[in-house]
């Protein structure tokens, strides 16, 4: 199942490998404008479902409208981002894990850049400590230690991770349907750590299937909005401090909110400066 926003072109090879790897029928929901989906799937559009929620809904909810097209003999639902390409057998290597791994609700696969470099998908949840540093630190560089233990995985007691990308994963219909889907008022980012800590709340467990491979070419249809994605991404980020966090650390929270909202200024003006340098 794809959400889809304005990916052009790039849409048909997403779903043209899901549908080489075995998948019968692929669900897209046309997030971006009427009729985008349809132009850029060209002949494999007649292989698809497409479903119209009427504008941008955002990603999550997005993921929810498909969820809802899917026949009710789907056991396992695969989300998958318009920009990324499933290998080979993948499809059968998350589906073996899920089969192997009764207490697991959510399995990701390992997820490479454009360039066939390993992209850190699985993810621990970061305490606020570590939330603070990367929030200040990753605009500089991204080998700080903040964000490097933030971008690691944790293996939890039962061989699962914390959580995983959103740009790729399967789940279980039955742990959806458990989850009541993804929280929708996270219109984009975060809405997939906030899935999988609520999965691990209710004992779902969240795991990751190494040899099942999947290429993401990360942020083809952010581009055309930067401003409006940095707004949502700090806000996503905020909504998850302020439903995760537990007990006296709750107190930090306005200075959370300050450290993100000057963060947000910052990549705003970066992005900005960058912009203004193009030819």
């Amino acid at each position: 199942m794809v959400v889809d926003f304005n990916a052009g072109s790039i849409l048909a090879d997403a779903v043209g490998s899901l549908l080489a790897d075995g998948i019968d029928e692929v669900v897209v929901v046309e997030n971006g404008e009427r009729g985008s989906v349809a132009a850029g799937l060209g002949s494999l559009a007649e292989r698809c479902a497409i479903v119209r929620p009427g504008g941008n809904v955002g990603f999550g909810a997005g993921v929810n409208r498909g969820m809802a097209r899917l026949g009710t003999d789907c056991e396992i639902a695969f989300i998958v981002n318009p920009d990324a390409v499933v290998h080979r057998g993948a499809l059968e290597v998350l589906a073996r894990s899920l089969e192997d791994h009764p207490s697991w609700g959510i399995v990701g696969p390992t997820v490479l850049t454009e360039d066939g470099a390993v992209y850190p998908s699985v993810r621990r949840f970061p305490n606020p400590f570590d939330a603070a540093g990367h929030a200040v630190l990753g605009l500089v560089s991204e080998e700080n230690p903040f964000t490097r233990r933030y971008r690691s995985a944790a293996t939890r007691p039962d061989g699962g991770v914390d959580w995983v990308s959103g740009s790729f994963f399967a789940i279980r219909r039955s742990s959806f349907e458990e989850l009541g889907g993804f929280d929708e008022r996270y219109f984009m980012f975060a809405e997939d750590m906030d899935l999988c800590f609520r999965a691990h709340a209710l004992g779902i467990g969240v795991g990751v299937a190494p040899a099942a491979v999947v290429t993401h070419v990360e942020g083809v249809t952010r581009r055309s909005h930067p401003y409006r994605m940095l707004v949502a991404h700090h806000r996503s980020a905020l909504r998850f401090a302020a439903s995760s966090t537990r007990g006296p650390a709750r107190l930090a929270l306005p200075l959370a909110a300050a450290v993100l909202w000057l963060r947000l200024l910052a990549a705003v003006t970066t992005t900005a400066l960058r912009g203004s340098k193009r030819p």
